[in-house]
């Protein structure tokens, strides 16, 4: 039997959840994901220099290696990077981008470009990367500053939780924004992954 290649997936750690349910559902005991901190979302510039040390750490360990970001504000400086390092991402701008489809958040941006989106662990994690994470809990004036131009909270659900639904809700309410329901699964992240790992064990 051939050996299997080792692949090393670099992901978003807001995508955590999801990567390691699409590698335990296929059974790919050579995949091996590690994850940078969610909050470097608060800080864009820094995710390709972060990206790029993994790389690095991780090029004598694993032969093949995939980042599960999308371009997450940087301004095209992720895929400078991963273009200079030889390395793939997963299509697309964003996580909400990928989880709905490209056609599909494309009519949701298009109905209303006044949209705040929340995934499954944006819902989660909604008042420690949110509300505190912008001071909203001490500042509650703020929130007009950094809302006053959404109409809407669009929850894009990965899985059909109602505990998370409720949280969804409870973050449109507290943000004054009309809520509005959208079930992705795993979209464009599984499949992709499926793609990848499927052709380099092939």
């Amino acid at each position: 039997m051939a050996q299997r290649t080792s692949i090393l997936i670099i992901a978003c750690g807001a995508l955590a959840r999801e990567i390691v349910a699409v590698i335990r559902a296929n059974g790919w005991e050579q995949v091996t994901v590690q994850c940078l901190p969610a909050e470097l979302h608060n800080t864009p510039q820094k995710i390709p220099q972060a990206v790029s040390a993994k790389i690095q750490a991780a090029r004598e360990q694993f032969e093949r290696i995939f980042v599960a970001y999308g371009d997450c504000g940087t301004g095209g400086l992720l895929d400078e990077v991963l273009a200079k390092e030889g390395i793939e991402r997963i299509p697309g701008a964003h996580c909400y981008e990928f989880f709905a489809g490209a056609s599909v958040f494309a009519a949701l941006a298009e109905a209303e470009p006044g949209s705040f989106y929340l995934t499954d662990f944006l819902a989660q994690h909604f008042d420690r990367l949110v509300y505190r994470g912008l001071g909203l809990d001490r500042f509650p004036e703020l929130a007009t500053c950094y809302f006053g131009n959404y109409r809407r909270l669009v929850y894009l659900a990965q899985r059909r939780d109602p505990s998370l639904l409720a949280k969804a809700q409870k973050a449109a309410a507290r943000l004054e924004l009309e809520f509005v329901y959208q079930f992705t699964g795993y979209g464009d992240l599984q499949r992709t992954l499926n793609h990848k790992v499927q052709a380099w064990q092939s």
